[in-house]
């Protein structure tokens, strides 16, 4: 880690604007952070969103969301900065019990999890949006693949994003999982190793996640979007 840390310094030092310099400094410095306090065993979602909003000024970012625009459909929700109306939890509770409005206020009520967190907020750059409709729509993406919210589950969900699109924040959570793995469960490593291995394979042959508007389908069955969209949810497999 110090070792990278010197070598952005020396790629940073040939930037010309000083102020730039520093920002980029600043942010490295709280990717580090984040990262340094997930190997520690802080896993709050106060922690990986930290981590995320450090990643969303990097090139990295950029080119994930220039991934995504190159697919018409995924292009199509990012320009139009598609947010869906506020989530009626109890509505959607009324719908057939194996649709997917159903399920996902289901999930979302045990969990006592908030439906709109993320209600009334814009994004100004596609990689911005991108972010946040990832966020918005994480446990639906839990919900399609079967993974639960075990650090298994959630590695394997992360190994499927970036099967369909290079995602920077998976990237640093599947990297963070092995190397905390590897140095305090290593007994944990084949299985950590096999989730990641079936989440890649499931998300390179499902077609685009992120292309689906969910909430506007909300009463189709659970299992014929899983059909349509080519992916065999690990419970079934």
């Amino acid at each position: 880690m110090l070792q990278l840390m010197e070598q952005f310094k020396l790629e940073q030092s040939q930037l010309i604007n000083p102020e730039q310099q520093q920002r980029n400094h600043y942010q490295m410095l709280l990717i580090f952070k984040s990262l340094s306090a997930l190997l520690a065993g802080d896993t709050r979602l106060e922690t990986v969103g930290e981590l995320s909003d450090a990643l969303l000024e990097t090139s990295a970012f950029d080119l994930a969301a220039q991934h995504l625009n190159s697919d018409p459909d995924c292009a199509a929700l990012i320009r139009d900065r598609y947010i869906p109306p506020a989530h009626d939890l109890e509505k959607l509770l009324t719908y057939p019990e194996d649709s997917l409005g159903y399920l996902y206020a289901a999930t979302i009520k045990t969990a006592g999890f908030d439906p709109n967190l993320h209600a009334g907020m814009t994004a100004e750059t596609d990689a911005m949006y991108v972010e946040l409709r990832l966020s918005q729509t994480h446990d639906l993406w839990h919900l399609m693949t079967g993974f639960d919210t075990s650090i298994l589950g959630e590695l394997g969900l992360q190994a499927f994003h970036l099967a369909q699109f290079p995602y920077p924040l998976a990237t640093m959570l599947i990297a963070n999982g092995l190397i905390s793995s590897t140095l305090l469960t290593p007994e944990d490593l084949p299985a950590l190793l096999d989730a990641i291995a079936l989440g890649w394979q499931m998300g390179k042959t499902a077609k685009p996640l992120f292309a689906q508007k969910w909430e506007e389908d909300w009463q189709k069955p659970l299992a014929q979007w899983q059909t349509e969209l080519n992916i065999q949810p690990i419970a079934n497999s």
